[in-house]
């Protein structure tokens, strides 16, 4: 399969794309250039708002607004206003750290990682519940990334690009605790390294990934790769099943660090894609608190 141009949105680095079913749009970021994007398919008009620093993830808030991953921390966004409110900073000692990827779990709890720009082990996963306190999950981290809860909410997926492993947890829906890890699917280099990830309504992940130009379909019972999407776009960065169907899944890209001669040959790099790929996706769960 392929993907299909939706948005040439020249995007420096695309990420952390979600579909906010409650109100029918795609939440997105360009992280580099600080900005969240509300994109609306049915009217193909793209929102930026400039948040005054990286921010690498966004989340619906179930009471209205959005939840961020930003360079120095976790905070709201009301985007009527454009008021930011910053909730935490657990990483204020690692100013060479930023958060990147998240999601919310079944009980809307927020899951967001960090990134080591020094490329250290000393990234973290962290969770913001409902009561707006935040806990560190997982240390040892070095670039956190693609996350997804499994369709009977007992495992968690998680994505440490790095390693180039998608790994699981057991999850405890009740409490947020997260344990056992193991290694679901080995990611072969020559694919280029696991970034954001999103899950089908069979229970299927889908990865994308930087550096392949693609987004695959794994079985994460198996390890076993089972179909690709080709990006006109190597930095392949995040997916999201979407639209009023949940049948489009959305990908993002990035054109961070290229070379002239490697945008020439890309020049849609940073783009936002779509394909049908003949399975449906999962709504998001959105922040409780």
């Amino acid at each position: 399969m392929d993907a299909e141009l939706l948005l040439d949105a020249r995007a420096v680095l695309g990420e952390g794309a979600l579909w906010d079913a409650s109100r029918r749009r795609l939440l997105w970021v360009d992280i580099e250039g600080r900005e969240v994007h509300i994109f609306d398919p049915a009217g193909g008009d793209d929102v930026a708002i400039d948040v005054g620093q990286e921010v690498g993830t966004v989340v619906p808030r179930a009471r209205g607004g959005l939840v961020l991953g930003l360079r120095r921390g976790i905070a709201l966004l009301d985007p009527a206003s454009r008021e930011l409110t910053m909730l935490a900073d657990p990483e204020s000692h690692l100013p060479d750290n930023r958060f990147n990827d998240g999601k919310c779990d079944p009980a809307g709890r927020f899951w967001a990682g960090t990134i080591s720009h020094r490329r250290q082990p000393d990234a973290a996963l962290y969770r913001l519940d409902p009561d707006l306190s935040v806990r560190r999950v997982l240390e040892g981290v070095v670039n956190s990334n693609g996350l997804a809860w499994s369709l009977d909410a007992r495992a968690m997926y998680y994505i440490d690009t790095g390693t180039h492993r998608i790994d699981a947890f057991g999850y405890d829906r009740d409490t947020g605790a997260i344990r056992n890890r193991r290694t679901v699917v080995d990611v072969p280099d020559a694919m280029g390294k696991p970034d954001g990830m999103t899950i089908d309504a069979d229970g299927m992940l889908w990865v994308a990934h930087w550096g392949g130009g693609r987004v695959n379909r794994w079985d994460p019972g198996t390890g076993r790769l089972l179909s690709t999407v080709l990006v006109p776009a190597s930095r392949t960065t995040s997916c999201a099943f979407g639209g009023p169907d949940l049948a489009t899944l959305y990908i993002t890209t990035a054109r961070t660090g290229m070379t002239a001669e490697a945008l020439a040959a890309e020049p849609q790099a940073g783009a936002l894609f779509a394909v049908r790929p003949g399975v449906q996706g999962l709504p998001a769960f959105e922040f409780a608190g």
